[in-house]
């Protein structure tokens, strides 16, 4: 047997204490799921830090118009479905709101540009788009209408993967060209090559809680972010601009759910610092649904966002998908059709028939509104879109599912139709984004706070799907009496997570609760992808 070169026993050490230390947090060993299924752990409520989460106002800097003329601002990057491609976003123009408006016509005010390339002072490439306009009108007399400035959407294509480009968006001929602003591009799909660290936050809205997750997101550097339904809450509002925490408590007999849609331009405003850099994908939630005239719903949702629909082979804003390295997501809607014989689930089986485990090895899916939450908030309500889509999202093996909708931390065990199962997904719910609305604090296991099955239907879907249990410890009731062996962890806190695929079967998830110091986590765990133990076998799957 030849030497071996002194270089090799250095990396070799090099990596041990890399692996080391990736292995302890706070000055404790990370669990992984392979421990599992851990013992339910509920963290009691701090009620110090609860407070009232209250909105920025309209006149704070932040959320200010500070463009001039028809300069670009809300500035967005978004992916396309593959490392090669991004959408560049903005709006120019002023957004009208009262009883007589009038939609501006984008054809006749400047064009949708985009000039970039991979030195600040060598942006030679240019890329052309096209924009919209949406309005929310209502047809109630003294309800104020609004239509919006004109949104831009720009495709860039034929981008090197893991790149850092410099751009400028809007129209030279004006002129009215943004700043300059820069976006890295995704790693090419691969089962060694992920994105550093993938932020995921559910029901933002725009309160000073709000600042605070955003703030801390911001200081874990991530490189893409994901936000699972909800985001600025404008439909708390009437059209005249008053607020409230519980709009139907506030609000009864308004004869529409009314919208202030001013709140979507300050949360734009708000969040261009991190998202004209950091690219975003949005989900709908149940505040995207806006009702207006004619029955119209998610117009702000479906205007104001870039989406891979079109990219990934889907007809709808409401799901598509996109590769990010080795990861492959899929965004779903809970508030379409979900129905095996409807279009989604259709898409859906397409999709995940084309997954390469060898090149994404990892299934990320995503919607708003849980199946497995333990919260009294909203438990059980998507039941009918677990019945029709969980067998088809295990059979293909998909590794971890990211909710929102409950405003509050949860993680599971790997889960599958309420058993512990080794190949079941990690359920996460991560509704706790700071929003105005109040944080869920009761559980559905605990006395006196398991709603009646009848009062646990989505509204907006309708259906009914939520039964008592017909085995387990929960057998003949409809909720458990203690937390459920499903339920790893769970607490009451506004913030933040973040994942780290650090390999094929790897992925470290760090969640970060608003009241800790930075850097300090709350919840953290390494999901462990066992494929030798949970193969695919998409041959048998209808």
């Amino acid at each position: 047997m030849g030497t071996v070169p002194v270089s090799v026993f250095i990396v070799v050490a090099f990596v041990s204490v890399v692996m080391r230390r990736l292995s302890f947090v706070n000055g404790a060993a990370i669990p992984s799921t392979v421990d599992g299924p851990f013992k339910p752990v509920t963290v009691p409520l701090d009620k110090s830090f609860r407070g009232h989460a209250v909105d920025l106002p309209d006149n704070d800097p932040r959320v200010q118009r500070i463009v001039t003329g028809w300069e670009p601002e809300q500035i967005f990057v978004s992916l396309s479905s593959t490392h090669d491609s991004v959408w560049i976003s903005w709006i120019t123009g002023e957004f009208q709101i009262g009883e007589n408006i009038k939609e501006m016509d984008p054809k006749t005010v400047g064009s949708s540009v985009v000039k970039y390339g991979r030195w600040r002072f060598g942006m030679t490439k240019k890329a052309m788009g096209h924009s919209l306009v949406y309005s929310q009108l209502y047809p109630f007399k003294g309800l104020q209408n609004y239509t919006s400035g004109i949104i831009h959407h720009v495709r860039l294509t034929g981008l090197k993967p893991n790149t850092f480009y410099y751009y400028q968006c809007g129209d030279p001929s004006i002129p009215a060209m943004s700043d300059v602003h820069y976006f890295r591009t995704m790693p090419a799909s691969g089962p060694r090559s992920y994105p550093g660290r993938i932020a995921i936050i559910g029901d933002l809205g725009l309160t000073y809680n709000t600042t605070s997750t955003i703030d801390h997101l911001m200081s874990n550097h991530p490189n893409l972010v994901l936000l699972i339904g909800d985001a600025s809450y404008a439909n708390l509002y009437l059209t005249n601009g008053t607020g409230a925490d519980c709009y139907s408590c506030a609000f009864s007999d308004t004869p529409i759910h009314e919208t202030y849609q001013p709140r979507w331009d300050y949360w734009g405003r708000f969040m261009q610092p991190l998202v004209s850099k950091v690219p975003l994908m949005m989900i709908e939630g149940n505040h995207e649904i806006e009702e207006q005239i004619e029955k119209k719903t998610f117009a702000a949702y479906s205007a104001r966002f870039a989406f891979p629909s079109e990219e990934s082979g889907s007809s709808s804003t409401f799901y598509y998908s996109f590769n990010a390295g080795g990861i492959h997501f899929v965004m779903l809607g809970g508030y379409t059709d979900y129905n095996k014989s409807g279009d989604q689930y259709q898409w859906l089986k397409k999709d995940l028939a084309k997954v390469d485990r060898k090149v994404t090895p990892w299934l990320v899916a995503t919607w708003h509104p849980p199946w497995y939450s333990t919260y009294t908030a909203h438990y059980r309500e998507a039941e009918c879109m677990r019945v029709e889509m969980e067998d088809l999202l295990y059979k293909y093996g998909v590794d971890i599912v990211f909710n929102g909708h409950v405003h509050a931390y949860e993680r599971s065990n790997r889960v599958y139709n309420y058993n512990l199962d080794p190949c079941g997904p990690v359920h996460i719910t991560i509704g706790d984004g700071g929003n105005r609305e109040k944080m869920a604090i009761t559980h559905a296991d605990e006395p006196g706070n398991c709603p009646k099955p009848s009062t646990t239907l989505d509204k907006f879907m309708g259906g009914f799907c939520a039964f008592n249990f017909t085995s387990g410890p929960a057998s003949g009731k409809f909720c458990w009496d203690r937390q459920p062996d499903y339920s790893a962890y769970r607490e009451s806190s506004f913030g933040h997570g973040i994942l780290e695929v650090k390999n094929e079967t790897h992925a470290l998830w760090t969640w970060y609760g608003n009241q800790d110091a930075y850097g300090t986590t709350g919840d953290v765990v390494y999901i462990v992808r066992q494929p030798d133990r949970c193969p695919v076998e998409p041959d048998v799957i209808n």
